[in-house]
């Protein structure tokens, strides 16, 4: 049966097979920034359980952009060989490998879930986080993020700049732009977290500017045939902060800049954040970016059924479906839901045998 959600998708000189995405999920299981045989099955398993689009998760582009000690990151060249074994495999198994690139601000020198997810200070093995302003997080953590002078800026874009080089020469085939979730870009986009007064803050287009900058080094690296997506959180869930309106109108520039598909997701920003959970409760943002900014865009959270993903791409609410932790209770998950739609996908040789 024919299916949206396992019909093929061509950006630009890339098809995927079909619009199935694996989200970009923080494994905390790297040292000083390598990839590791985790990163290649747990990766590598999803593109086995048939994903058309598996995007590694939020890749530090500097050793202080990182979220916790534990993070992947691509800053030096010598990440690059593991990373290159990673995305082999993945194309092997006729999947496209994807990168998200990230900085995380004043959300960064924090511990891995498991060990409290706490703010980690320097004798802990914490480093000094960097901001648009110097606006803590939590009220009580043991020392402010930095705001980044102009020094301090031009050297992230030349991080993002660099890593994308190596992104490339890795062999990742979708690169994603991490601006959401409260990580550095999204603290420059909202007045909640940016209170500059220089042409970095105040009014939305200064608010915007550095998202906009970083986009343009990145496209000087990036091949222009191949896709680049942007992340972004539709509404901080806060008074007077980033909201859906904003969302519509970046995203009409990042479309004019030659950005392909905007990721849509929320939240994240601020810890008094007031979120109205539910099934697709974020997909109303995607369609509303889709539909207003004329791009494509991709939806996620609490999506986790083969028919409500297929309802979602049938209304044209979004282009693809991100799964995150529906994927990771289940790395077979498109297999399972081409079943349930009785629709066609090619299972690996190796299993075939449990086809039924």
């Amino acid at each position: 049966m024919a299916t949206k959600l396992f019909s093929p998708l061509t950006i630009k000189n890339i098809t995927l097979k079909n619009r199935i995405v694996i989200s970009p999920m923080c494994q905390y299981s790297s040292e000083d920034g390598f990839a590791n045989d985790w990163h290649l099955v747990h990766l590598g398993s999803r593109a086995t359980g048939g994903a058309g689009l598996i995007i590694q998760e939020a890749t530090a582009v500097s050793p202080e952009a990182r979220i916790s000690p534990s993070d992947l990151g691509i800053w030096k060249d010598e990440h690059i060989e593991k990373l290159k074994q990673i995305t082999k495999f993945i194309v092997s198994q006729n999947s496209i490998p994807g990168i998200q690139l990230a900085h995380a601000g004043r959300k960064a020198s924090v511990s891995a879930p498991w060990l409290g997810n706490k703010k980690l200070d320097f004798a802990q093995g914490g480093w000094q986080t960097v901001s648009a302003s110097a606006i803590p997080y939590h009220d009580n953590e043991p020392f402010l993020p930095e705001a980044l002078d102009k020094n301090g800026i031009q050297k992230v874009i030349a991080d993002f700049k660099a890593a994308t080089k190596r992104v490339v020469e890795a062999g990742y085939q979708v690169l994603e732009i991490h601006g959401a979730h409260g990580y550095l870009l999204h603290q420059f986009l909202s007045p909640l977290t940016n209170v500059r007064t220089d042409e970095y803050g105040g009014s939305f287009e200064n608010r915007i500017r550095f998202t906009l900058e970083i986009v343009e080094a990145v496209q000087t690296e990036w091949p222009s045939d191949l896709p680049l997506f942007v992340r972004i959180s539709a509404t901080d869930w806060a008074e007077n902060g980033w909201n859906p309106e904003e969302s519509v109108e970046l995203s009409k520039i990042l479309k004019e800049k030659g950005v392909d598909l905007i990721d849509v997701s929320s939240g994240g920003l601020v810890s008094h954040q007031k979120i109205t959970l539910g099934p697709g409760y974020q997909v109303p943002f995607a369609e509303k970016v889709k539909k207003e900014a004329n791009i494509s865009t991709g939806a996620v959270g609490l999506i986790t059924e083969a028919k409500q993903a297929e309802e979602i791409l049938s209304k044209g609410q979004a282009d693809l479906i991100l799964f995150a932790r529906e994927s990771l209770r289940n790395p077979n998950l498109p297999l399972d839901f081409a079943k349930l739609l009785d629709s066609d996908i090619q299972w690996p040789k190796q299993y075939e045998r449990a086809k039924i």
